[in-house]
């Protein structure tokens, strides 16, 4: 099976994969979304879907950063229409500041999620990769915004639709908060997400897959079974704590999660 993260790999032997990737990749080129790719794979073609967004990542200039875990909430899952989380690969471009100001122009149809992020300090390689293994492999936790962002137009999406697309992912906001896990328990955090100050979102670690460390442990095993385990130095966006909302031009949306504090991005108006 293909792996999301090894080197770049610009061929498949596969017509429709190569089709697939090149409709993402053109989308996100032009900067305009583009039909679904459940045309050329089938909806529940996991494999064929996760080869296409290693096709479609190859060209990203970037370098990549860290992982990101996708649909790990039930309101998300209802809002995409999903039913099982996917991942997707953080490149170096994708990172913005606290309080920076985005471009609406780099995006195509965003919405906003808040997460927590893990920075790891060992590689999660080998072992059982249980919660505990990974939690004894995190350096700090941080509070996040991803700003997810469907290369597809209108989100029309099935799971490989999504998978496909690198996991909807866009941006991404880290906080400037740094919590290790002895100071900070992620299961028990708390979430607060507002628009221009409208309270959009509400949730908590438990909607992350119960725990976002068990996030993590599902991402570690994914890894290493598609060949490219985490490293030390990664950045892991461990998935939403509550429901995603969309984001207009011009707009403000700030998360708090609990003790990790809060994270804000802005936006143009054009």
């Amino acid at each position: 099976m293909s792996s999301p993260t090894s080197a770049p790999d610009r061929t498949d032997r596969d017509p429709a994969i190569a089709a697939a990737a090149q409709r993402l990749s053109s989308a996100l080129a032009n900067r305009r979304p583009c039909a679904p790719i459940r045309d050329l794979i089938a909806a529940d073609d996991i494999e064929s879907a996760y080869r296409v967004q290693t096709l479609f990542n190859a060209d990203r200039p970037a370098a990549v950063v860290g992982r990101k875990i996708g649909a790990t909430s039930v309101a998300v899952q209802t809002q995409l229409g999903v039913d099982q989380p996917d991942f997707g690969v953080l490149f170096a471009d994708m990172a913005f500041g606290d309080g920076e100001t985005i471009p609406m122009g780099t995006l195509l149809q965003p919405k906003a999620e808040a997460e927590v992020a893990f920075m790891l300090k060992s590689d999660l390689a080998d072992g059982d990769l249980d919660i505990e293994q990974c939690r004894a492999a995190i350096d700090y936790a941080a509070p996040a915004l991803e700003i997810v962002d469907s290369r597809i137009t209108g989100w029309d999406i099935t799971f490989a639709d999504t998978v496909a697309d690198n996991a909807s992912a866009g941006l991404y906001v880290i906080g400037t908060a740094r919590r290790t896990l002895d100071e900070y328990s992620p299961v028990d955090s708390t979430m607060t997400m507002t628009i221009d100050g409208e309270v959009v979102s509400e949730g908590n670690g438990a909607a992350c897959l119960g725990d976002p460390l068990n996030a993590v442990a599902w991402l570690a095993r994914r890894a290493r079974q598609f060949g490219e385990p985490l490293r030390a130095g990664q950045l892991i966006l461990s998935g939403a704590l509550g429901p995603m909302r969309p984001i207009a031009p011009g707009a403000t949306v700030t998360a708090e999660i609990g003790e990790l504090g809060s994270v804000t991005a802005h936006f143009t108006s054009n």
